[in-house]
């Protein structure tokens, strides 16, 4: 039997089996056995409260296109490709529902495996983080804000994972020299050669073994940091800072960041612009104009000019610059009253939406009135992150007299507690920006390590990307905010993870 010399008391050399030494296989993989249980129960919960998944108007939208074959750009084309697929394995909204539970808690579950090699209990808090109300409870409204955000969580996932595949510092492989880093012969091997060298079988190096699954997991990584731009375009300021990390997800560069944001950029819109309109040949409708529409109806009311184009009635101008802007919504403007004769103009009397014109007038309007432009996107701004908005879709969308799903009493219950926390900073999308802020300030100082790398990368994707909205929003609701939870909840754990300097102990006295 092979045994380790262990020094005992009084300077005695006591032989104990190398066995003994060690912790059991089982013991050392304990911690991501529970973390990938909970994960398990995580998951069954989702389908247990939200089966068959609940359908969003967005949603419907979706399905309809996907089913239909035909996509425009409205919303994701990606997404009703994707559920188009989906839909002929598990057909209608529960396969939806499916994919963005296995994607939430698969993040959750790579995040918390990781750090529960380091510390076991971290790796259990992390998963339980994932039943966080803010987070949990939007994973069966069908939503591309709530699959992009999932999408992006196992995205950083992979990337941290990759991080540990690649032998910590000072361990290295065995060299290839002869001789060199390894004995020639096992140490007490039996040779039934005696006038022959043993040699050891020739064995793949920690760093080699680790290459190709590291390679792997960034591969991954970046094609789901780009499959998430694809459902939501906007990410597409956030993203250079996850590719960035996924490329060197053992510490964070910034001057790499600096180099590679603009071309990432620039190559990320190219592929939106081949995938959305040459590969899947979707209908431009013009999504934007709906930023410039309600940007026009803002400035119109801060600076009592009507700035929207258009021969408006004399009733009409005196709405349009006291009755008609919610800094809420656009929707106002669209199928809103009194408002709705805006888009109504603009869209089919007038055929100005989704023209140069309209283009024309919104830089116009900027340029003659921008501090009036400024009012408006800070009352936005002040409203999506303040205020309350709106959380979770609840009613059925045949019939908004009834609750949707009404037969299911676990998603009545989470519904009863939705209910006590709505009104709480939870549900604030600013708290979870401070949050992220916070997180990655604290992160900064730590950045040359895996963990403080994911801890100010991850979050500090979430700011930029919510960030945006202040600029790019037209509609304040909670969820579009919602990438920064799951983002500072497995944030903050890789924080806790950080390895801290001991301090010096000193040899005198």
């Amino acid at each position: 039997m092979r045994s380790a010399e262990r020094r005992g008391a009084f300077g005695l050399s006591l032989a104990v089996p190398a066995a003994a030494l060690a912790p059991s296989r089982a013991a050392c993989f304990a911690p991501q056995i529970a973390v990938a249980l909970i994960a398990l129960a995580g998951f069954g919960l989702t389908l247990a409260v939200f089966w068959p998944g609940v359908m969003t108007y967005d949603a419907r939208y979706v399905l309809v296109a996907a089913r239909a074959g035909v996509y425009g750009d409205w919303q994701s084309p990606v997404m009703a490709w994707a559920w188009r697929q989906i839909d002929l394995l598990v057909p209608g909204p529960p396969g939806m529902l499916l994919v963005t539970a296995a994607l939430y808690w698969s993040g959750f579950s790579i995040v918390g495996a990781v750090l529960a090699r380091r510390a076991p209990w971290l790796g259990v808090v992390t998963v339980l983080l994932g039943f966080a109300p803010p987070g949990f409870m939007f994973l069966g409204i069908i939503w591309r804000d709530i699959l992009f955000g999932c999408v992006w969580l196992l995205a950083a996932a992979l990337a941290f994972a990759s991080a540990f595949t690649s032998p910590q510092r000072g361990e290295v492989g065995p060299r290839s020299g002869p001789g060199e880093g390894v004995p020639s012969q096992p140490t007490g091997a039996v040779n039934p050669h005696p006038g022959r060298v043993l040699r050891p079988r020739p064995t793949l190096s920690l760093r080699e073994r680790g290459g190709g699954l590291r390679i792997g997991l960034q591969v991954a990584s970046l094609a789901l940091i780009v499959l998430g731009v694809l459902l939501r375009p906007n990410a597409m300021l956030a993203a250079p800072v996850l590719v960035a990390y996924a490329l060197w997800p053992a510490q964070f560069h910034l001057k790499r960041l600096a180099l590679l944001f603009i071309p990432t950029g620039v190559a990320l819109f190219v592929l939106l612009q081949l995938v959305y309109y040459g590969a899947l040949g979707a209908k431009r409708e013009f999504p934007q104009h709906s930023l410039a529409v309600f940007d026009l109806g803002g400035i119109t009311h801060f600076s009592g000019e009507v700035r929207l184009p258009g021969d408006w009635t004399p009733e009409q101008r005196r709405r349009l610059v006291s009755d008609c802007y919610d800094p809420y919504l656009w929707d106002a403007y669209w199928y809103g009253r009194p408002c709705a004769f805006v888009m109504d103009r603009l869209e089919k009397r007038d055929g100005v939406f989704g023209t140069p014109a309209l283009t024309a007038a919104w830089s116009a309007a900027i340029m003659a009135h921008p501090l009036a432009w400024l009012r408006h996107r800070l009352a936005f701004t002040t409203q999506f992150l303040v205020e309350p908005n709106f959380t979770i879709w609840v009613l059925d969308l045949d019939d908004k007299s009834r609750r949707a799903l009404p037969d299911d009493r676990a998603f009545g219950a989470m519904l009863a507690v939705h209910d006590v926390l709505k009104p709480t900073p939870l549900f604030r999308a600013g708290v979870w920006l401070a949050a992220c802020v916070v997180i990655a300030g604290f992160a900064w100082r730590y950045r040359g390590t895996p963990c403080g790398a994911f801890a100010l990368v991850v979050p500090g994707s979430a700011i930029v990307y919510v960030a945006s909205f202040a600029l790019l929003g037209v509609a304040a609701d909670f969820r579009y905010a919602w990438w920064a939870v799951p983002a500072a909840l497995t944030g903050v754990s890789a924080l806790l993870a950080v390895p801290r300097p001991r301090p010096a102990v000193s040899s005198a006295g």
